[in-house]
């Protein structure tokens, strides 16, 4: 079964071929990361606009590239959940639109379910359960139990930013460029990570449940001296940056694998799969290497990391074959927990 994947919930325009769920024939992708830039973060509206401009083009593309044409498309597969509302809808219209014209069944696909599918479709065994799993991205920041692919239960998730989210923020305190993952990972290589004494919060009665809220405000005075706003001009010289880069980004690190680990022990489980733009952290990958060595942790590959359309077709195979096609009354959800 040949499906193509369509992913619009926030910046980044995606059009993938999947076979079987797992066989990817094309995976291609449009980023708004120079548009976005200048805002230190995405402009709903913008990005809402540009989906317009690109999901026909690249849906061509995507054909091209894999020898394909339309009637080969047994089904279409499609995020409807969760994201930015106009850029969901952008996705999900495009899809309706095409299923109802190719006479070719359309099956939306929850965003968040596919990052954690990217890690399962990433291994080359089939995958067993029960299992972890572990979302953390620029949107989501959650663990859950992972009983069979559809079957979930949420044990932890953020009670303020997501974990990407609080990466962009306390890049903008550093002058950094958006996203701010990348660069503050570049920058702390030259940091000493115990020179600031950070640390992420509790979560009373919830030792699950992640808080980074604090760690962003402690990050915040440090930089910009105490009770200044993020507008204050930095305190610190160049080496010292650095050195909060490196004490923040182990401080988020180590909170995510201490609990990741366990939540493991918790749910008796050995296999972890990660999913989410932040998995892509080389930095986070070394510190569950080397904190979490009685776990079988699997990660995306680096191109199923970030936002992709691969793994909404890969997903929406397996959707189809357990709950059939969706109606095209499906609404687009902006929220919407796993």
């Amino acid at each position: 079964m040949l499906v193509l994947g369509i992913e619009s919930t926030c910046d980044e325009t995606a059009i993938a071929i999947v076979e079987n769920g797992r066989t990817i024939h094309t995976n291609v992708l449009r980023s708004q990361i120079e548009t976005h830039k200048r805002y230190g973060g995405v402009f709903p509206e913008l990005a809402s606009r540009q989906h317009v401009d690109h999901l026909l083009p690249l849906i061509e593309k995507a054909l091209k590239e894999a020898s394909f044409s339309r009637k080969d498309i047994d089904l279409i597969a499609v995020s409807y959940a969760p994201g930015l509302i106009g850029c969901i809808v952008m996705g999900l219209n495009c899809a309706k639109a095409l299923s109802y014209a190719l006479d070719t069944p359309f099956i939306g696909v929850h965003h968040v379910e596919a990052h954690l599918y990217s890690a399962i479709m990433s291994r080359e065994k089939e995958a067993t359960y029960p299992a972890l799993g572990l979302v953390l991205s620029g949107g989501h920041t959650l663990m859950a139990r992972i009983d069979d692919i559809g079957s979930y239960t949420l044990i932890g998730s953020t009670v303020d930013d997501a974990i990407g989210e609080c990466f962009d923020k306390v890049a903008r305190f550093l002058d950094l460029p958006y996203p701010g993952g990348p660069e503050i990972e570049k920058l702390a290589r030259s940091g000493d990570c115990t020179k600031y004494p950070f640390k992420a919060g509790r979560v009373k009665e919830h030792p699950l449940h992640f808080s980074f809220s604090g760690l962003k405000t402690n990050v915040l005075y440090s930089i910009k001296g105490q009770n200044n706003d993020k507008t204050a001009p930095s305190i610190l010289s160049e080496k010292e940056k650095a050195d909060v880069a490196a004490s923040f980004q182990k401080a988020a690190f180590k909170d995510i694998v201490k609990k990741t680990i366990l939540a493991a022990q918790m749910e008796n489980v050995k296999d972890v799969y990660l999913g989410g733009g932040v998995t892509n952290s080389q930095a986070l990958r070394d510190m569950f290497d080397k904190e979490g060595s009685k776990l079988n942790f699997y990660f995306p590959k680096k191109e199923l990391c970030l936002d992709n359309a691969a793994m909404i077709a890969g997903l929406g195979y397996h959707k189809y074959l357990s709950e059939n096609a969706s109606s095209l009354d499906l609404e687009a959800v902006p929220r919407k927990q796993l």
